[in-house]
């Protein structure tokens, strides 16, 4: 077997970080590149952040051993920092966030003084946008930031016959109760609000819940709905903000902290609709139904240029490649 140029490590712990890795080795491989996939195998739960991140971190290290063997690439990309952070041999690191910002205190007792020395260590590192390298703890090893895309999973010509949509995969997280609140303020006789992404029980008036969907169908909910309405506490990077704007819903949202992608998106789009506190969201969904941008969705398409495959790709092939590859 010949020598991969690319070994991507996969950590796979949810669904958008499988995505976003498939996303990436279809883009360097569409430039030409042979890239190899190993993934961790996903270790029992146990009950602290810690504890994850060290558990997730040895079954990292643990699938990349055999496979560099296997391999033998020229460069190892570890998808995530928690994927790098027991590396057997160093490498490139492609990530959203850094244990600096989403594990404080004794969340990330163990994990921030590692990662330091990983991000300085790497061959080079691959954020997913620039609010995550604003992020990253200094001094750190060169970067490029190559975005994760996302693209209209539809025409756009679908009835909007749904009032509002938001997505609870992490209830805590996406600030559920938040908006929940905020909905029970601003909804009307025959409203309707969907809550996708966990199989909840909410008993509240003009609230469905759809539970947890294969992606088409969830898209097919976004080309339905008026408005996507999310409250999250911290954003990573919010992939489902950005493909509400690819499927031309009204992004309603917080202000949350983190390198949140479509954050400055929304506020060029409708600063109206973009709230500091929460318990101002209600307000905010109100005039996203009674008075939207007429030609919102127009402009949420030119915005979202930069996500788009195509301009990703040309990243990977004019970019990021040759960084990697020398």
């Amino acid at each position: 077997m010949p020598a991969a140029d690319i070994l991507l490590v996969s950590l796979g712990s949810t669904p958008g970080l499988r995505a976003s890795d498939a996303e990436l080795v279809g883009a360097m491989r569409r430039a030409g590149a042979a890239v190899e996939v190993v993934a961790a195998v996903p270790p029992r739960e146990v009950r602290t952040f810690a504890l994850t991140d060290l558990a997730w971190a040895r079954a990292a290290r643990a699938a990349t051993v055999p496979a560099i063997a296997e391999h033998r690439p020229r460069v190892v990309l570890y998808c995530t920092v928690t994927a790098a952070l027991l590396w057997p041999r160093p490498g490139a690191i492609r990530y959203d966030a850094p244990a600096a910002a989403n594990r404080p205190g004794r969340h990330g007792l163990w994990q921030r003084p590692l990662e330091r020395r990983r991000l300085a260590g790497a061959s080079l590192l691959v954020p997913v946008d620039p609010g995550t390298l604003d992020e990253t703890p200094r001094p750190h090893a060169d970067a490029l930031v190559v975005p994760i895309p996302v693209e209209p999973s539809g025409s756009g010509e679908e009835p909007r016959d749904i009032t509002a949509l938001t997505y609870a995969a992490n209830p805590e997280k996406k600030g559920l109760d938040v908006v929940l609140q905020a909905w029970s303020r601003a909804r009307r006789e025959g409203e309707e609000l969907v809550v996708a992404g966990a199989d909840l029980r909410l008993d509240a008036p003009g609230v469905r819940v759809v539970g947890r969907l294969d992606p088409g169908a969830y898209r097919a909910l976004l080309r339905r709905s008026r408005v996507f309405v999310c409250a999250p506490r911290r954003e990573d990077y919010g992939i489902a903000q950005l493909e509400a704007l690819a499927d031309g819903c009204v992004l309603v949202t917080t202000a949350a902290p983190g390198p949140y992608a479509a954050l400055p998106l929304a506020c060029a789009l409708d600063e109206r609709l973009v709230v500091e506190h929460p318990g101002a969201l209600g307000a905010a969904l109100r005039l996203a139904l009674d008075t939207p941008e007429p030609d919102y969705a127009r402009r949420a398409a030119t915005a979202i240029a930069p996500f788009r495959r195509e301009a990703v790709d040309r990243v990977v092939r004019e970019e990021l490649l040759p960084r990697l590859l020398g």
